[in-house]
């Protein structure tokens, strides 16, 4: 167990190190804040249309994040020979994929962490035909952005401290504090009839869900890393996530009707659209349950994900380290 969280901890910290988290933490979030900002004319709809759209860009930089990372930690540990390594230590297989997992987890849940509060400021700062942007905490925002690469650049500088991580932590503590501030300190006069802007705490229950989908993804993105390089991952993670999307409409109902290839494609296929509800949280309508609903999501992602890291398992177990991909 103690070598089970000590790669989980290095595989965190290790992925918070990649240029490419760092510009993921950033630019989705960055996205997510300026769809707030721009006029829609959707004859009231949207802050929907912003809602649903900062929800659907979390999904998708979940997606390739989960791709990214599982094969920055798998795919060139294996390539370099650092997975060889570990493994001529007293460490096995199973708990060198297990602790990849739990670091991938983590990295994917540090990501969705910003995303969801970038969007709950979204949902504040949105506005209908009758407003305007909020110019004020969009600035506040960039500021702080802007602010937490002028720390990591300082404390690379004069601590020789790992500039990309320390910038990584620096956005989610100053994401943190413009959120706190700009929800629950600052008020701001949108117009129209809705008076001051109000955070949409409806997102919290759907990001949530989102985040359990991710790892779902991870899972699949750990299984094909043992095996395969970057791109085709994300080719293969790419085909399972949209015929996931379409799993309800090709095998939901031929299963419904008791054929056999209906049964197993609805089941071998996850089924994403249980984890997208933003159809059902539309006005100022509040749903009934949904923890509930979380939670069982939450059970149908630990047998999806189990299948999955038993097959991960299964592929690196006859896995010759010492071959190229």
């Amino acid at each position: 167990m103690r070598a089970v969280f000590t790669i989980a901890s290095n595989t965190f910290l290790d992925l918070l190190r990649q240029p490419v988290f760092l510009l993921l933490t950033t630019s989705s979030p960055a996205f997510i804040i300026i769809l707030s900002g721009l006029p829609y004319f959707a004859l009231g709809d949207d802050p929907k249309l912003v809602r649903d759209s900062a929800l659907a860009v979390t999904l998708l930089c979940g997606l390739l994040g989960a791709v990214l990372t599982a094969s920055a930690s798998v795919t060139q540990e294996i390539r370099t020979g650092t997975a060889l390594a570990v493994l001529s230590k007293p460490v096995n297989r199973l708990a060198f994929l297990a602790g990849k997992y739990l670091g991938i987890a983590g990295a994917m849940t540090l990501l969705t962490y910003t995303n969801v509060l970038a969007t709950l400021l979204a949902s504040r700062g949105a506005y209908d035909a009758y407003g305007s942007a909020d110019l004020v905490g969009i600035g506040i925002f960039f500021g702080a952005v802007a602010f937490a690469y002028a720390i990591g650049a300082f404390t690379n500088y004069f601590h020789h401290r790992n500039y990309t991580a320390d910038t990584v932590f620096a956005l989610v503590f100053n994401m943190t504090a413009v959120f706190i501030l700009l929800a629950f300190f600052i008020e701001l006069q949108q117009g129209g009839s809705d008076g001051l802007a109000k955070v949409d705490w409806r997102i919290l229950p759907a990001g949530t869900l989102i985040l359990i989908a991710l790892f779902i993804l991870a899972g699949i993105a750990l299984a094909c890393s043992t095996r395969l390089d970057t791109i085709p991952s994300l080719v293969i993670c790419t085909i399972l996530f949209l015929l996931g999307l379409t799993s309800d409409y090709f095998f939901g109902r031929a299963a419904a009707n008791g054929t056999w290839w209906g049964t197993i494609g609805h089941t071998i296929l996850p089924n994403w659209q249980l984890f997208w509800i933003t159809d059902a949280i539309e006005g100022d309508r509040t749903i009934e349950g949904i923890w509930t609903y979380v939670g069982k999501s939450t059970g149908y992602m630990a047998g999806y994900l189990g299948a999955a890291l038993v097959t991960a398992y299964c592929l690196f177990d006859d896995r010759d380290l010492n071959s190229e991909l």
